[in-house]
């Protein structure tokens, strides 16, 4: 176990809570998506977004699990979800199913871009194994990107 006394632990932890945050948040949205879409793509997005959504759900526990191995707590409510997101919500049933797209594809693009900033916090915790487990998470966040990015043309 690193030292949780350590101050780049710490931040190591800071930001495992972040990105189980974003997960949450991600979750709950591509999860609405799912529910609400419309349109001559329906069963298509429909499919696609349940299987992102499961994907995202099942990466959340085994970033809470990091951050309690390395020593630290968890996020443990909405409102600590709510304040450690960066997802914003989507509250409109009726979004469009090209918006439902973009928004959900800049999303993943914004959970990408804070996986790739945490490696360095990684490095500086001596942390190998969330190192190694931040690339899979990105690796599976550039997919669903890709994936998104490409229904839009």
């Amino acid at each position: 176990m690193l030292d949780p006394n350590n101050n780049a632990t710490t931040q190591m932890v800071a930001e495992l809570n972040g990105l189980l945050a974003d997960h949450f948040a991600l979750y709950v949205k591509t999860k609405n998506f799912h529910w609400h879409v419309k349109g001559p793509r329906f069963r298509d997005l429909h499919l696609l977004f349940d299987e992102q959504a499961g994907e995202i759900q099942g990466e959340i526990d085994n970033i809470g699990e990091r951050a309690r191995k390395i020593g630290g707590d968890t996020i443990t409510s909405i409102g600590m979800i709510a304040q450690h997101t960066q997802m914003a919500d989507q509250d409109n049933a009726a979004i469009s199913a090209e918006d439902m797209i973009k928004e959900l594809r800049d999303d993943n693009a914004k959970l990408v871009k804070r996986l790739k900033a945490m490696k360095e916090t990684a490095d500086a915790a001596g942390d190998n194994a969330t190192d190694g487990m931040i690339d899979d998470w990105t690796d599976a966040a550039e997919e669903r990107v890709w994936f998104l990015n490409s229904l839009l043309g």
